[in-house]
């Protein structure tokens, strides 16, 4: 199982790979973090934080499927324009197919709530769902608060 994730301290992006790791040092920052062990098959909880509310998703770049779209919409114009119906129609519709299989080709990512760490090579299991907006929003206001507390405790 693989892991991308941001450091705590400077957001540096990194990768570990688990159950082989048992804790991981920043380069950037020498900041030391904790990895909780986790079994090969399945993950109940983040490794890094962790928390019990993960989400699956897709592991499609979105960048991707909107450059084939934006490429596709580009592409129709001129023969849009020649009055090539069929020509249009086609560019329009084989881009949604290969957009589509591109979709289907790739696997599904399992990511954490809270430090949105992504955990690929894992199939997800029947207790991660798909993403849900309360519970995001949540988390979000959870690390607005913890934020705005460090704030003041630093202005003191």
């Amino acid at each position: 199982m693989n892991v991308q994730f941001a450091c705590p301290e400077c957001d540096a992006v990194a990768r570990v790979a688990l159950p082989l790791a048992t804790e991981w040092q920043c380069p950037r920052c020498d900041h030391l973090l904790p990895l909780h062990a986790q079994e090969c098959d399945s993950l109940a909880a983040c490794a890094l934080c962790g928390n019990r509310e993960l989400y699956k998703k897709k592991d499609f770049p979105h960048w991707l499927g909107l450059t084939i779209l934006a490429i596709a919409c580009l592409g129709s114009i001129i023969p849009y324009w020649l009055y090539h119906q069929w020509l249009t129609w086609t560019i329009l519709i084989g881009s949604a197919l290969f957009d589509g299989l591109l979709y289907l080709w790739v696997g599904d990512v399992v990511v954490c709530y809270r430090c949105n760490a992504h955990y690929r090579g894992l199939k997800p299991d029947a207790g991660h769902k798909p993403f849900e907006l309360g519970i995001a929003e949540r988390f979000r206001q959870e690390r607005l608060r913890l934020r705005e507390l460090q704030a003041t405790k630093k202005a003191r």
